[in-house]
């Protein structure tokens, strides 16, 4: 992993200076040192913890605004961790292995990581992720809410109800569930989603395909036979909300929606 250099090079952003609290789990002390450092350069002020229990008490004490999460924890692993995270409010997780399995990613993104980096890997690009995923957590106040067929969002408040009821979504599905809604009818390849959503013009598409699958299971009636999110084969995704006059919903219509289902095209 790249050692900090004379000068950092990375200058504070200034909405997130002194106020934005980042937690960095980790049993090695030389990584937690090196990102710690690097992300107090960038302006965060930084938590650090070796092990799952400190991190989680030192959670529950000051809430961060985003955790830094090692996979192989001694005691209780990062997936434990990140679970009982979640179970005490939504926080955006970055998760860092040293593991090539793809297994162990796209099970560390079941449990509700919104991103992870694989060891080794560059401290500037792990900061780099930390302020794409916490700049989509920001409110946008000019953004307006989304209906269709059930669904409501509400980007400035980041809130998701399907029929009225509240949908626990991980700010990847969020950031993933808005989109589609403001894209209805449209096919997108799994690299045109980690660019639009992730923000990112490159990575693992199998990260597009777990949260996919996530988000299927928190809005389909039958996760196993989508309606809302088609698979379109040889290409990608499309959600099919249409109003009801057959032509596309507009942001902020409070009426209904339809759903037709559209045939999967063969690829």
């Amino acid at each position: 992993m790249d050692q900090p250099p004379d000068s950092p090079g990375l200058e504070p952003p200034p909405s997130t200076e002194n106020t934005t609290r980042v937690l960095v789990v980790d049993d090695d002390p030389t990584v937690a040192e090196v990102v710690s450092g690097y992300l107090e350069r960038a302006g965060y002020r930084v938590d650090r913890a070796a092990d799952g229990f400190v991190a989680l008490a030192r959670a529950a004490a000051h809430r961060p605004d985003l955790v830094v999460l090692d996979l192989m924890l001694p005691g209780m692993d990062g997936l434990e961790v990140c679970r009982r995270l979640r179970a005490q409010g939504p926080v955006p997780v970055i998760m860092l292995t040293a593991r090539g399995d793809e297994d162990d990613r796209i099970l560390g993104l079941e449990v509700g990581a919104d991103d992870y980096v694989t060891k080794p890997f560059s401290p500037r690009e792990l900061v780099l992720r930390v302020e794409s995923v916490l700049r989509r957590t920001r409110p946008v106040s000019a953004a307006r809410p989304l209906h269709a067929a059930g669904l409501a969002v509400d980007p400035s408040a980041r809130r998701a109800t399907k029929n009225g009821a509240e949908l626990a979504l991980t700010l990847r599905e969020f950031d993933l569930l808005a989109f589609f809604l403001r894209n209805p009818g449209r096919a997108y390849a799994r690299e045109d989603l980690m660019r639009e959503v992730w923000g990112w013009d490159f990575g693992d598409l199998s990260t597009v395909t777990v949260h996919v699958r996530r988000l299927r299971g928190k809005v389909e009636d039958d996760p196993a036979r989508p309606r809302l999110i088609q698979t379109v084969w040889g290409v990608g995704y499309r959600f099919d909300g249409t109003g009801p006059e057959g032509g596309p919903v507009r942001p902020g219509r409070e009426h209904p929606a339809t759903v037709e289902t559209v045939k999967e095209a063969g690829s």
